[in-house]
């Protein structure tokens, strides 16, 4: 069975993003995948400080919530990232949540299905939608689209039950993911995964 793991970077446990996700994780259990929710935009989730230990370690210093959400994801064959919109980004907690989760984890991330999830009332959605899909394409994750960007509207969770146009979108959105993440279990026995190079960093240390 196939697993996804969706994070709510929302600090309102029922507000839009969980409408906008719950509506997904409907979709996901049908398709026969096992879901898990986290809730992350209540927790109290520090920044990176660029110390280096994880480097050490393969987990960040700080022994937190981002250590129990890279267990989850290492075991996970899709990454769902829902966030409101703050100021026309992604919510600060989700934010350092993913800052660290990705920079501190040294388990391949290669070939796992992501998604990013935005709620908004009126604004800035796409530029959040942006942000968050930018870990996902710096770590060899391919990103799953639907019908429209992946976003709902609302000022609560009762207007965004009213986005109908939205809530498709979730839908399609989880079908497609729930797809790929089967196609891509079968092809990896059949194929196996693309090779990926890492030989080379560019950094121009001389300056020049």
């Amino acid at each position: 069975m196939r697993k996804v793991l969706l994070l709510n970077g929302s600090p309102h446990v029922n507000g839009c993003t969980a409408t906008a996700l719950d509506e997904m994780i409907k979709v996901f259990e049908a398709e026969g995948v096992e879901t898990e929710l986290i809730q992350i935009g209540s927790k109290d989730v520090r920044g990176c400080i660029g110390c280096g230990k994880c480097g050490e370690s393969g987990k960040c210093v700080f022994n937190d919530i981002v250590n129990e959400v890279a267990v989850k994801l290492e075991a996970a064959d899709g990454l769902v990232v829902g966030s409101p919109v703050h100021y026309g980004s992604p919510g600060g907690a989700i934010i350092s949540l993913m800052d660290r989760l990705f920079y501190s984890t040294s388990f391949s991330k290669h070939m796992k299905v992501g998604a990013a999830v935005v709620s908004c009332r009126r604004g800035g959605n796409t530029a959040t939608f942006d942000v968050l899909n930018k870990y996902f394409t710096i770590s060899g994750m391919p990103v799953a689209s639907s019908t429209y960007w992946n976003q709902v509207h609302g000022f609560s969770a009762e207007d965004v039950k009213k986005d109908l146009e939205g809530l498709q979108t979730m839908r399609n959105l989880a079908r497609n993911m729930s797809f790929m993440m089967k196609a891509f279990a079968d092809a990896k026995v059949k194929y196996g995964y693309p090779e990926m190079e890492r030989s080379s960093f560019t950094s121009f240390p001389d300056g020049k």
